[in-house]
């Protein structure tokens, strides 16, 4: 990677040692580095602005799998996961460094969305050598994710992967490396591009978690 991404865990630290040196020692260390997030009653307002009927058709991936089981997930399943949630695509490798060190950030800003009622759902999105690293990863991060050939057609969508896989999708039109994530709106469009890989933790601030077009109701 041609750039070197803020080590997460330094940026952690710098707002834990700020805020106690302004005595906001009460303050949760998740609203610190996440300061965007606040409760929302985004779910229950969407009434109010009016349904829009989402099938899990929208979701540009037919086959979703648990990674514990390596199981697909039938449509039942899939809506259950999704409903109430906003959705992100999430290119990554287990053997990527700057993927690894991004996590931590990640997984706590999820949990911080869901503190906050803005529950996240993020499915991984694999250049990881082969099928079993895939699943291992997944299910090690609490994420769903689909085949590598699945995969692979969404890099090509996206235009993300990993330099490693230039070979195999090409030298020109890639945007991004991965970490990298692709935000959804209710009817699977692209709604929001997030260059981890760039801008390192700061960039999950620039999750559109308040618009209500990116809550998947069905």
């Amino acid at each position: 990677h041609a750039q070197t991404m803020l080590n997460p865990f330094l940026f952690f630290a710098t707002f834990v040692v700020t805020a106690s040196l302004l005595g906001l020692k009460s303050t949760p260390t998740s609203a610190l580095i996440f300061p965007r997030i606040s409760k929302d009653s985004s779910v229950a307002s969407t009434a109010k602005l009016g349904r829009i009927d989402t099938s899990m058709a929208s979701l540009p991936i037919d086959t979703l799998l648990d990674a514990s089981s390596g199981q697909e997930l039938s449509s039942e399943s899939k809506s259950d996961r999704l409903r109430n949630k906003r959705v992100a695509l999430y290119f990554s490798a287990g053997w990527c460094p700057m993927c690894t060190s991004f996590e931590p950030s990640l997984l706590q800003f999820q949990e911080a969305c869901k503190d906050s009622g803005k529950d996240i759902e993020i499915i991984y999105i694999s250049s990881d050598r082969n099928e079993e690293d895939a699943y291992k990863r997944a299910a090690s991060l609490r994420m769903s994710t689909t085949t590598l050939e699945k995969s692979a057609e969404l890099k090509k969508k996206y235009q993300i992967w990993a330099g490693s896989e230039s070979i195999k999708f090409g030298f020109i039109g890639r945007r991004s490396g991965v970490p990298a994530l692709v935000v959804l709106d209710k009817t699977g469009e692209e709604m929001a591009f997030i260059k981890a890989e760039s801008e390192g933790v700061k960039s999950l601030q620039s999750w559109p978690l308040d618009n209500p077009n990116g809550i998947w109701d069905k």
